[in-house]
């Protein structure tokens, strides 16, 4: 069956299929789905995950790129039960999460190539959605769970800090998918926190600083942030100009944004 999955997944779509009976246990635990939840399920592929969340009587909504997976998802579950399970055959990246309702759970196994925009696509839409469960490359999930101090913690990880809380799960190595990748694989939780994200006055500020701070990790925010803060602004702040950008922690980022934003007039 596995060299089945392999030969049918298409590199185009960066596909590969989770086989691993154990993994797929693990990460329905820690979704733990129920009857009241909507859950949107990501890049379903050959249904490993979608027949769990099926089985918990859940609604469930299965966005699928591939026209040819999409005949046997109908056929193993839309069919099955149309009132409470739906298709949609179309990118993610192009799907209005606003026309899916609310307090939605998101859940999938993210081609490598999307990660990233999909979840600031998701995370802009904090506000209807629940929590997200999704497999990422394994260093893509370090990144967005580093703490300040840590190799790994750079913007990803700031700018979904600053929004909602994460938590790294499971460690999927390669030989779990069918074809196996060349890289280790990861399970991580983000849940959306309005309360972190009205203590934001502008994200596109946010968005600019971070990245200028971060775009020479090596250098001093004094020299990163030459262009938006001068020796008098960190003064006030509280904050050594001589600190490199992954000493600061996601909440010190918040507030210099705002302070800048509200120097600029920008909010």
């Amino acid at each position: 069956m596995s060299k089945q999955l392999a030969r049918s997944a298409r590199k185009r779509f960066g596909q590969n299929f989770l086989i691993d009976g154990r993994v797929v246990d693990a990460i329905l635990a820690s979704i733990t789905a129920s009857s009241s939840d909507t859950i949107v399920e990501i890049g379903p592929g050959h249904g490993a995950i979608t027949e769990g969340l099926y089985a918990s009587q859940c609604d469930l909504i299965l966005i699928e790129l591939d026209r040819d997976l999409v005949p046997g998802l109908l056929a193993s579950f839309v069919s099955q039960s149309p009132e409470r399970c739906r298709l949609l055959n179309k990118d993610v990246l192009k799907v209005d999460f606003t026309r899916l309702g609310s307090a939605l759970r998101i859940v999938g196994n993210l081609p490598y190539n999307i990660s990233t925009p999909l979840l600031f696509k998701l995370l802009e839409r904090g506000d209807q959605i629940q929590d997200i469960h999704v497999m990422l490359q394994k260093e893509v999930v370090n990144r967005i769970a580093a703490a300040p101090g840590e190799s790994a913690y750079g913007r990803l990880g700031v700018m979904i800090q600053a929004t909602a809380h994460v938590e790294s799960l499971i460690d999927v190595p390669p030989e779990c998918f069918a074809p196996p990748p060349k890289v280790n694989s990861g399970v991580i939780r983000i849940i959306p926190d309005a309360n972190k994200r009205a203590l934001i006055e502008s994200m596109d500020t946010l968005a600019l600083l971070v990245r200028q701070a971060f775009s020479q990790r090596r250098k001093t925010l004094k020299n990163n942030l030459k262009n938006l803060l001068n020796l008098e602004d960190f003064e006030i702040l509280g904050i050594n100009p001589t600190d490199r950008p992954e000493r600061l922690s996601v909440g010190t980022y918040v507030e210099l944004a705002n302070y800048l934003g509200r120097r600029q007039g920008n909010v």
